[in-house]
């Protein structure tokens, strides 16, 4: 009875662990936040700068160069500094950046790396931390790639929160402010690289993607922070620096999208009837006059009618089956790339689950402990150590039986073989074995049994000097015994004899 309670128990809390991994995929779903492109707080090729030069909505300065397909924030010289920043501060919470930039240089090793800010205020063009100001307040994102300390830990991409009375650390590379971070190369790669913050719910995440693909959905995580409290109404900016040694820095495009929960969404975008009955009023109104335009044209040129004047216009039923079957697999794609992005999300909430277990006091741990080996104490007990032992034996003679078969085997087909070679060369001759002396083989048997009639012998005389007699009844002789074994060996000598020069005639016939 009781262990089936213990079973019964097991079940129960897998059940209970299953039902709770499944309402955080649920929750994790349910939280899918509104999607809306910021233009004011992006930038894009072609035509990215006006005639004039000017970035629409951004601002640049230092020794940053605007192109129509690219913003150089510091070049390939020594000692550049430059940033851009956007005119007006950010009117949304939460919200997502996606960046594609290049830092190419001929040396092997590069300097000084490129920053991405989100601040409460504009910061300097020249400043003294990657081109841009020290004791910033809000979001420092760096794309270090010079390795000051000397740790071998460049390129590296790492977050610094702060709180305007921090100053960035430039001898450790920020080691000592850094909150959370990862070691990814950026430099000189075939694609552009890619890199995708989301701050959503005060968490903060970073995908990134290495340019070693042309694939723009080739993303992995970086890092992700809980408990992350910005600033709002701040300023986006990209500032760049270079040192002793150089590097381009050009960013490609940057594109703002601002998210909103759907509860907000839905409950601002409600549809009123009269509305809905306007818009489908004035749906029926268009369609009917688009029928009398088609009647008149039909009218005044009646030559022009055919019968498959429209046929273009419409799919048949094999083209409506593709284009289902491949909507299905878009479908199909763009739910499992999300799976796999949520996956990453669930991966930080079971971590701060277990950081939640782990605060359990030590008193239910040790009596949940015990619990456990009581349990454990009336399981049935399982398989024993002798046995196994005696199973791994087992294994290892048959496994030393099946090649010692295997060495007879070869040595077999290759006296076969040559006996083979030998006759197809001289079909004639008389096929003699090889390394094989019958003569010599007899003699150590006849050494054999004589040794052992010796032994034989010694061994009766000293039961005779016991004076042992034989038990009542016909016994079998030593000396009777040992004319049958020979016997048997001779008869059995001769016919393997015999049954090879019979072998060896019958081929001289083929």
């Amino acid at each position: 009875m009781s262990i089936y309670k213990v079973k019964m128990a097991a079940e129960v809390r897998w059940i209970v662990y299953l039902f709770l991994f499944l309402y955080y995929i649920y929750t994790s779903y349910a939280e899918l936040p509104h999607r809306k492109f910021e233009y004011k707080y992006s930038f894009k090729p072609p035509y990215l700068a006006q005639k004039d030069g000017s970035v629409p909505f951004w601002e640049y300065g230092g020794n940053a160069i605007a192109s129509s397909e690219n913003i150089r924030i510091a070049p390939s010289l020594r000692s550049q500094k430059g940033a851009i920043w956007t005119k007006q501060a950010v009117n949304f919470d939460w919200w997502e950046i996606d960046i594609v930039f290049r830092i190419t240089g001929r040396g092997r090793i590069g300097a000084d790396g490129l920053a991405l800010w989100y601040t409460t205020s504009k910061g300097f063009y020249n400043g003294t931390v990657f081109g841009s100001s020290d004791k910033w307040i809000g979001l420092g994102i760096f794309f270090d790639s010079f390795d000051n300390d000397n740790k071998r830990n460049n390129p590296f991409i790492m977050t610094i929160l702060n709180d305007g009375s921090k100053i960035f650390d430039h001898a450790n590379d920020g080691g000592t402010q850094v909150s959370a971070g990862c070691l990814r190369d950026f430099r000189n790669k075939p694609f552009a690289t890619r890199a995708k913050i989301e701050y959503y719910q005060n968490s903060l995440t970073l995908l990134f993607h290495g340019g070693m693909t042309n694939n723009e959905l080739d993303y992995e995580v970086c890092f992700r922070l809980e408990n992350v409290f910005l600033p709002k109404y701040g300023y986006f900016g990209i500032s760049a620096a270079t040192g002793g040694l150089a590097d381009d820095h050009d960013v490609l495009h940057i594109l703002t999208t601002s998210l909103y929960p759907r509860s907000q969404i839905t409950s601002n975008k409600k549809v009123s009837t009269e509305e809905e009955l306007k818009l489908g009023q004035e749906y029926l109104s268009y369609q009917t006059k688009l029928e009398r335009q088609k009647e008149e044209y039909h009218k005044e040129h009646p030559d022009e009618r055919h019968e498959k004047e429209f046929e273009e216009w419409f799919e048949s039923e094999n083209q409506r089956e593709l284009k289902q079957i491949f909507t299905g697999q878009m479908q199909i794609s763009d739910t499992m790339r999300s799976i796999n992005n949520k996956l990453d999300e669930v991966v930080g909430k079971q971590e701060r689950v277990l950081s939640l277990i782990s605060q359990i006091p030590l008193e239910a741990r040790s009596h949940e402990g015990k619990i456990q080996s009581n349990q454990a104490s009336q399981v049935f007990e399982t398989i024993r150590r002798q046995e196994i032992d005696f199973l791994l034996t087992t294994q290892n003679n048959i496994l030393s039986a099946v090649l010692e078969l295997k060495s007879v085997v070869i040595e077999v087909q290759s006296k076969t073989d040559n006996i083979l070679n030998n006759q197809a060369r001289n079909p004639t001759a008389k096929v003699e074995p090889l390394s094989y002396d019958y003569q010599s083989f007899i003699t150590e048997i006849r050494d054999g049994l004589n040794t052992l009639k010796r032994d034989v012998l010694q061994t009766n005389t000293k039961l005779n000097s016991l004076k042992l007699n034989c038990p009542a009844g016909n016994c079998l002789t030593t000396i009777v015994f040992i004319i049958f074994i020979a016997v048997q060996i001779i008869i059995i000598l001769g016919y393997n004899i015999y049954r090879d020069n019979k072998e060896a005639q019958a081929k001289k016939f083929y």
